[in-house]
């Protein structure tokens, strides 16, 4: 098993963070999301720990909402020390809610509308992270009809080629994200952006992309980031005082994956910028970290109910489930790969070669091919394991599916987060 949270019992039963996960399956039903507690909060102190450590402070981990967003995470985060990364008015308005101070919080978003913007702005939220000219025209128009000076920071490509699926890389030349170093849109961005009388440019963004292992894309893009604050401040006189580096360290989704501990990626980031600091005579800026799947992924685990089990002679055996791609679409979008256990017989041996299919109707609605799992039937438990990142807050109601709860495990007993939907919820919007 891929955690040492994830044990089994004397029943042979899979139990997440002491709690036993057939008992969970028949408390809550399934679908069902359930999160570790103690998972998440060591991952947050680990982040929060190498900060301290290795930068004296100088700086914040932030949260990436869009991994999980719901007011208990925020509430966790936040009492670790945490703020948050927010991509919409909703993010926003969850981590608001929950009690996240609004200086904490870093708004994030390559297509936001006006009224996110002008909610952020009166929400006082900390640092707006700008990805087009037109939004700093539409953010400094939103400050001065409410006579304030937003903090802002400009999202740029440092043209790193990030090593991971081409669906998650974000800091390439051809991204829908940020400036582009290369055509000098980004230095251009600056010079807009000073041009604003409502505005104050705090410091630069990137993010390279997701579920990335090696630690060397990280290291050039903070050097490449440190170079082009160094070239602003020889052009344009501006020393900015803030680097966010974004997130995006890889998690161990199956046996194979090999990810560096959290604590050395972040390290390795913080002697590149030390590096090139030193190497310009540039001031160590204030840093920011947004780390989402590093922190909750392995965390959580979904459990489903095996409606039926389909053998095609000497093609594949079809194990079909009560959930799919409504709930966990990452193999649909990215051939995601996932490890399972039957959860009423974890310690038993994987037997068959399946694949995993759900209720959707869509042939391509699977969970994952090809994958070893011990021998089920009609009625068991199936558990997919590292589904703490981009399952809840990637579900939808596509076949009117209802979204599954969520339960989080503390000291073994849990409680539910978020109540599993109704069909009444389907239609409470419909006229």
């Amino acid at each position: 098993m891929l955690t040492p949270n994830l044990t089994v019992n004397a029943q042979g039963h899979l139990c997440i963070g002491g709690a036993d996960c057939v008992s969970l399956a028949k408390e809550y039903q399934t679908p069902l999301y359930v999160m570790d507690e103690a998972v998440i909060r060591e991952s947050c102190r680990k982040f929060h720990t190498v900060m301290q450590a290795s930068y004296q402070g100088n700086g914040m981990i932030c949260y990436a909402s869009k991994a999980f967003s719901c007011k208990e995470i925020y509430r966790i985060v936040h009492s670790e020390g945490l703020g948050a990364d927010v991509v919409s008015g909703g993010e926003l308005y969850t981590a608001l809610q929950a009690g996240m101070p609004a200086e904490k919080i870093v708004f994030h978003g390559n297509s936001k509308s006006y009224a996110e913007l002008e909610f952020a702005v009166t929400e006082n939220v900390g640092r707006i992270v700008a990805d087009h000219l037109t939004e700093l025209a539409m953010l400094n128009e939103i400050a001065a009809q409410q006579g304030k000076t937003v903090g802002v920071m400009l999202r740029i490509k440092p043209g790193i080629d990030a090593h991971t699926h081409d669906f998650v890389q974000t800091g390439k030349i051809d991204s829908k994200f940020g400036f582009a170093l290369e055509t000098g849109e980004a230095l251009a961005a600056v010079k807009a952006c000073g041009s604003y009388s409502n505005l104050k440019l705090l410091g630069l963004h990137c993010h390279i992309g997701s579920q990335i292992f090696e630690t060397a894309p990280f290291a050039e893009a903070a050097r490449v980031m440190i170079r082009f604050m160094q070239q602003i401040r020889e052009t344009l006189g501006i020393t900015l005082a803030e680097l966010n580096l974004g997130g995006g360290p890889g998690i161990k989704y199956v046996e194979s994956d090999d990810p560096r501990p959290f604590g050395d990626v972040v390290s390795d980031i913080i002697s590149a910028v030390r590096e090139s600091c030193a190497a310009c005579d540039y001031p160590l800026p204030y840093l920011l970290f947004e780390p989402g799947r590093s922190i909750v992924g392995a965390a959580g685990l979904t459990l489903y109910r095996v409606a039926a089990v389909k053998t095609i002679p000497n093609v594949r055996t079809y194990v079909l489930v009560d959930g799919g791609m409504c709930d966990n679409p990452r193999y649909a979008l990215y051939q995601s790969q996932y490890e399972a256990l039957c959860a009423d017989r974890a310690d038993a041996p994987k037997d068959a070669v399946v694949t995993i299919g759900g209720k959707c109707c869509e042939s391509g609605d699977l969970i994952g091919e090809h994958m070893p799992l011990q021998t089920v039937s009609a009625g068991d438990t199936l558990a997919v394991l590292a589904t703490g990142a981009y399952n809840y807050s990637m579900a939808s109601n596509y076949n009117r599916n209802p979204r599954p709860a969520v339960v989080m495990i503390r000291d073994g007993q849990p409680r539910e987060i978020i109540h599993r939907e109704s069909y009444a919820d389907l239609v409470k919007n419909d006229l």
